[in-house]
This record gives C-alpha cells, structure tokens and sequence, in this order.
C-alpha cells in the first residue's frame, strides 16, 4: 500500500492534508474533532498581538457563488483574524499538541509589522510545542486596512524584512502565507526565500465582492444595509492557484522552495494535482466548511488508491511531475494538430456542441433533421470549446492526427515543420534573426 505520510520542511504528518487557518481551526474542540477524523495537520486560526482586542460582525460573515445544482463555488468572507485571546490560543494549542504528538500543528501569525511585535509573540507560541508557524501575508479585508495581512503581503521588502526576524528569533520552521491580490506571485515568493523562509503557502483569498442585493443594493453579506469586500476561496480559485504555484515551481529563483497548496482543495484528484505542481503537502477549509471534517475520509482513501494504482510508494514519487510539462505559450507544438470527435452511442442530441460552435465558433459542427451532430473536419480546429459544453462525460474526445496525414482544414501534411512559435516566420522575431 502507498504511504500517505509527508515530511514537510522537517514536520511530519500522517497524511498531506492540513485544515488551513480558518474558522474550523478556531479552537481546541474543533482541532481535536478534526484530528479524530483523521487529518493530519491543522493551522491554527490566526492568532494576533494582545491589545486592543478583535471585534468581528455579529451578522452574515459568508456570501456564497452557487453553480446550477446549488454546489458552491465560491465562498466569500468578512471575518477576522481569532477573536479569542491569545493566551486562550495558546493553552489549548499546547493541550492538542501534547495528545496529538503525530499530528502537525501550525500557528498562523499577524501582528503588526515591527520587530518587537514579532519578537515578543514568537516565544509564547514556541512554547506551545507547535511544529511551525506560519506568517499570514494574505489576508484582503479588515486586517490589510490596518497595515497587515495583504498590506503586508503586497511589499516584498516588509516580506523579507519580518521573515528574517521570525528567523531571527524562533527556533521552528516558517512558512510564509502569499497573498494572491498582487501582479506577479513570484516577486514575493522571492523575498521571503531572501529571508530565510522554509517553506510558502499560497493562495491565500482573493478580494472579492461576490454580489449586490438588488433591493437594498447593499454588497452581500450585509451588515445594516452596508457591505464590504471580502476574501474568496473554493473550488472557483483552484485555476488561479495552481497556475500561481506552477509559476515559482518553474521560475529558477524560486525553484525548489518548499510549497504548501491552498485553493478550492476539495477531492483527492485536486489535491494530487497540486502534488504534481510540487507541492510537499496542501492546506483545506471551503471543502471542509461545506461538508464537514468527514471529507478526509474520502480524499485519503482516493490518494492512496491513486498512488496503489500507479506504483507510488510516496507523493514524493509524483510530487513536481507536472512542472516540465508548463512552458510559455511560445513554446507550444505547432505542428500539433487533433479534431473533435463524436461517440454517437453516448449523444443525447442536447444540441448544446452545435449551438457553442456554430454561434460563437467556428461551424465546424452538422446537424441532421433527425438531430444526428457531426464534426466537420475542414472546419475544426480543435478548440475544446464543444468538450466543455457538453453535458455528457467522453463523448467528445479530441483525436491527434498522425504525422503524415493530411489536415482537411488546411490541405497540409502534418508534420514536423515549424517547431513553436519562436521559429515561426509570421514571429517578427524569427523574422528579424533571419
């Protein structure tokens, strides 16, 4: 059987799922019901500097983005960091640490950016037995606006300077929290390597308002008839995060940093796609928020069976696989041609192929009076777009042509001819190095 076990910058876990800080790491009753499902770490909910204490709304914190069948998308929140003190934190992050010695626990910080601040939080959590901590660049809302969290996260200079202070004065590894709501994911990633940090988590939420109630026209969730912007999760940014990750997973600055994926985690097939951009673990709460710890259940046991069917003993023996495989568009095969195929057993004449293509692409599919659809080779150029679209799974497959035949739509042999794009003629580039 394959071993679901990870060793993540020197911390340990029965298995590579963690619970992100969030509301279900909150406090110790949820930690420790979490970690009887069987998850193997967890990030404790953002504990901040004493002082002023934390006041979150006592009204909707949630605005939701729902597909067709009521599945949710995306999430929206306007909570804050714990509202609980911190002293309370720390106690019952020690308690769950001593009986549950095998599982990772991880403390999120936010204090403000100084170096006494950091300095005098560090130990006090240190003292708990956590495994790590892990620095909350990230968060959009509430917190930003009082010069933390992503108002941190967006200057690569406070980045790097507050992670050599953690580094500085703590003994346990540092994972540095990135914030999405910035240009080039990589410009940050960089800084806290620069710092000394072990390891980056990314994504954290994105900033969002996910509606606006057309009667009261307030932003939702609303408060008393006001709305604010709020931090986006779920399944809808999992695109965004991956291709974040893959971004310093290839760039040579960054290449080898430890990472720990966040974003739309919500099956073990997601979570085995981030594995394969190279992350050493990955951090889950939307999935959990919508059905309950329980979930873990089911994403373990379809890793493990994944890894089995493959002949992975570890995830270290698919962990980065997929990262060779992202290039720059310029250097796609353009030589690389497929059509679009039809199983005709498996249509339900839904039409749905035929009304994408023919009203916003490129006619390339028939239909019959007897509502038969056929893909017309001359015109296909293999979008995907009726793959997409379609309802019914495999029934529109996209076939390669074999070098050698004849592309309908253009007359031309394929074959080997113009490498990319960097080669190409119509390339002004290749043009002028000619």
């Amino acid at each position: 059987m394959a071993s679901l076990q990870t060793d993540f910058v020197g911390i340990k876990s029965p298995n590579p799922f963690w619970l992100a800080s969030a509301p279900p790491t909150d406090k110790e009753y949820n930690v420790r019901r979490a970690f009887e499902a069987g998850w193997g770490g967890v990030v404790w909910k953002t504990l901040g500097a004493e002082g002023p204490p934390v006041v979150n709304v006592n009204g909707p914190r949630y605005g939701a983005i729902y597909g067709a069948d009521r599945r949710l998308l995306g999430l929206n929140n306007i909570e804050l960091i714990t509202d609980r003190p911190l002293q309370t934190n720390l106690d019952e992050m020690k308690a769950v640490k001593r009986d549950y010695p095998d599982r990772a626990l991880i403390a999120s910080i936010m204090v403000p950016c100084e170096e006494e601040a950091w300095r005098a939080i560090l130990p006090r959590v240190e003292e708990t037995g956590a495994d790590g901590i892990e620095l909350n660049f990230g968060c959009p809302h509430g917190m930003s606006e009082r010069g933390m969290g992503a108002a941190v996260g967006q200057v690569p200079e406070y980045i790097e300077m507050v992670t050599r202070w953690c580094k500085q004065y703590s003994r346990m590894p540092v994972i540095v929290k990135l914030t999405p709501n910035i240009t080039d994911i990589r410009k940050p990633a960089a800084a806290a390597k620069r710092g000394g940090a072990d390891a980056v988590s990314l994504i954290n939420t994105i900033n969002s308002i996910t509606s606006v109630d057309l009667d009261s026209f307030s932003p939702e969730p609303s408060i008393d008839g006001k709305g604010s912007h709020g931090g986006y999760c779920g399944p809808a940014v999992k695109p965004i995060a991956l291709s974040m990750v893959s971004e310093i997973a290839r760039d040579p600055e960054t290449a080898g940093l430890p990472i720990s994926g966040i974003g739309g985690i919500t099956t073990w097939r997601d979570a085995a796609e981030y594995i394969a951009m190279s992350c050493g673990n990955v951090q889950v709460c939307t999935a959990a928020m919508t059905y309950g710890f329980g979930i873990i259940k089911e994403m373990t046991a379809g890793l493990e069976r994944y890894m089995s069917e493959k002949g992975y003993e570890t995830i270290e023996d698919f962990r980065g696989a997929a990262v060779p495989n992202v290039t720059d568009w310029q250097y796609l095969n353009l030589n690389y041609v497929a059509k679009a195929k039809i199983d005709q057993d498996l249509c339900i004449s839904c039409g749905r192929c035929y009304a994408a293509c023919e009203d916003t692409s490129h006619q390339a599919i028939a239909m019959s009076a007897d509502r038969t659809f056929t893909v017309i080779d001359e015109e296909c150029v293999a979008c995907n777009l009726c793959v997409d679209v379609c309802p019914v799974e495999d029934c529109i497959d996209m076939v390669a042509m074999e070098p050698g035949s004849v592309d309908p739509r253009t007359q031309k042999v394929v074959e080997p001819e113009y490498a990319n794009w960097t080669t190409h003629p119509n390339n002004p580039a290749a043009a002028a190095a000619e």
